[in-house]
């Protein structure tokens, strides 16, 4: 049976495979995601002057006051729109999204449907 602490070894093997590849700029921001057990996060990054230039996630005080979990595939699109939303704010249209060693599937799926629904284009 694998351990909890070998899959997150083996999906940070995974994501520092992938960044060696994903780069993002003030024009095209790298969109991040990190999935805990009970939330989900999402950043803009600018990886050439190491910023930050959006960010999002389930514990957002517009999407907490819902009284959902976090954890739900629901709650993962909510937080793709709202970082479109915020990214568009920042006038970013289009990423680079980064699955962070997670598989595509389930709610990191999600966000990026939501992200898609909201107008980011990657």
């Amino acid at each position: 049976m694998i351990q909890k602490d070998d899959r997150n070894k083996k999906r940070k093997k995974r994501h520092l495979r992938v960044r060696k590849k994903l780069f993002g700029t003030a024009e095209r921001p790298r969109l991040n995601v990190f999935r805990s057990s009970k939330n989900i996060y999402a950043q803009l990054i600018d990886d050439q002057t190491g910023t930050t230039l959006a960010s999002a996630s389930s514990l957002d005080v517009e999407l907490k006051g819902k009284g959902e979990s976090g954890a739900t595939v629901d709650a993962a699109r909510k937080v793709g729109a709202l970082i479109a939303q915020r990214a568009k704010e920042k006038g970013c249209e289009n990423v680079i999204f980064d699955r962070g060693g997670y598989i595509y599937h389930g709610r990191v799926k999600a966000l990026a449907d939501g992200a898609r629904e909201g107008g980011l284009d990657f």
